[in-house]
């Protein structure tokens, strides 16, 4: 299914340093490698793209990670150093085998006053994490396209942020090729035309395309207290109605969106199930692969 539908697939959580990193050694990081590389296989085996999801976060990156062999928190340049090896571990081993990287995931935070989010990596490093992890990642694979990736890029003020970082790391040099946006949406937030705008945007900045990186559509507002034991029949047309809206509105911007990527390829799969704690639809086929009319709308779209 997933090769008769799509040309390209994400480790949804395989290639995420939680998943890869296996300890601390006397040399260096141990990994474990087994799931990524039978991933990566698939994909080239079967001729299909792999975008590489993701290498900087502040989730599903261990505790340890941050801390010397005494439990104390690294310095700036001990995390650096350290960071700097992952990457080159990480990004080199498949080098020409992925296309695209999620450098760096989810960094801004739109109520600072800055716009970067307090995370571990803010706190030792400040904001020159970012910049260092985009350009050792083009050293470690020339060729790939390098993202940095985000939620609510609908949100005006974040999209502001975001437009911002990307532009000033774009004026300085450093590699970075486009702007991830997530698009974890609901059948009412955003409006397709938020999602237009923060597109104009972005796109606006020379040498910068979009990838839609992890769309999925729920049918429940946020903090919704409903939990459907089947979908409403009206929400499920609802759904397919704004898929098909985004999508043509997606092909006004072929030339800048390059690339979208569902969060999943059917609905019982869905991350939305587990971190909610109920039943939802948001993807393009049912749990028994039959496809929705969601599905049909991207088509006619």
């Amino acid at each position: 299914m997933v090769l008769k539908h799509f040309n390209s697939i994400t480790a949804e959580n395989e290639m995420k340093p939680e998943s890869l990193l296996a300890g601390q050694t006397s040399t260096g990081l141990s990994y474990r490698f087994s799931t990524a590389d039978a991933f990566v296989d698939f994909a080239s085996t079967n001729k299909i793209g792999i975008r590489g999801h993701t290498l900087v976060w502040h989730n599903q990156t261990p505790d340890w990670f941050f801390k010397d062999s005494n439990g104390q928190r690294l310095s700036k340049d001990a995390l650096l150093a350290r960071l700097k090896q992952y990457i080159y571990d990480v990004v080199g081993r498949y080098k020409g085998k992925v296309y695209a990287w999620d450098v760096v995931n989810e960094a801004i935070d739109e109520n600072q006053s800055d716009g970067y989010r307090r995370s571990t990596w803010y706190e030792i490093c400040g904001p020159e994490y970012i910049e260092k992890a985009f350009i050792w990642a083009h050293e470690a694979d020339p060729n790939a396209k390098l993202f940095y990736n985000d939620y609510n890029t609908e949100i005006s003020k974040k999209r502001e942020f975001i437009y911002n970082m990307v532009k000033n790391l774009k004026s300085k040099g450093i590699p970075i090729h486009g702007i991830g946006m997530q698009c974890h949406i609901n059948v009412n937030w955003p409006s397709v035309s938020e999602i237009e705008n923060s597109i104009k945007l972005f796109s606006s900045i020379p040498g910068i395309e979009i990838h839609i990186t992890e769309l999925d559509m729920s049918l429940y507002n946020y903090g919704s207290s409903e939990n459907y034991s089947t979908p409403p029949q009206d929400l499920l047309q609802k759904q397919a109605q704004k898929y098909k809206e985004i999508f043509t509105m997606l092909k006004k911007y072929k030339n800048v969106v390059k690339s979208v990527t569902f969060w999943g390829l059917k609905d019982d799969y869905s991350w939305l199930r587990s971190f909610y704690g109920k039943n939802d639809w948001p993807l393009l086929f049912f749990e028994d692969y039959s496809a929705k009319p969601a599905y049909w709308a991207v088509i006619e779209a």
